[in-house]
């Protein structure tokens, strides 16, 4: 089933795991915001500078940033009260976690990639 999903710390370089994630949760048939304020656009996608822009209900943000940069945004990613976080290898931050448990927003140390290819990603 499609969701919708914000690839926090979004980016425009290939190469990177974000900017891959992007293209394989479109190549799977979700719906992608990417989050980046510095890009207006990546892989054809507008792009919101900040989580506070997203006004949808989010199935899912999965997050590619430093553990420091995502704990600062804590309170903005729990008033997005997304259905789950996907906190990816390098993402995993003791702080936002603790505070996504005690706000009830379900948070998971995994790779959306391999999610995606193994069809963990919609379980």
């Amino acid at each position: 089933m499609a969701q919708r999903v914000a690839v926090l710390g979004a980016s425009t370089k290939r190469d990177r795991y974000s900017n891959k994630a992007i293209r394989m949760l479109r190549e799977y048939g979700h719906r992608v915001i990417p989050v980046n304020p510095r890009e207006k656009e990546i892989e054809g996608l507008p792009v919101v500078a900040d989580v506070s822009q997203i006004k949808e209900k989010l199935d899912s943000l999965t997050v590619y940033l430093n553990p420091k940069i995502s704990a600062s945004m804590a309170e903005q990613i729990i008033a997005l009260k997304p259905g789950r976080v996907i906190l990816n290898p390098g993402a995993e931050s003791p702080e936002l976690e603790k505070k996504l448990y005690e706000n009830g927003i379900e948070y998971l140390h995994a790779c959306t990639l391999v999610m995606l290819r193994t069809s963990q990603f919609d379980a």
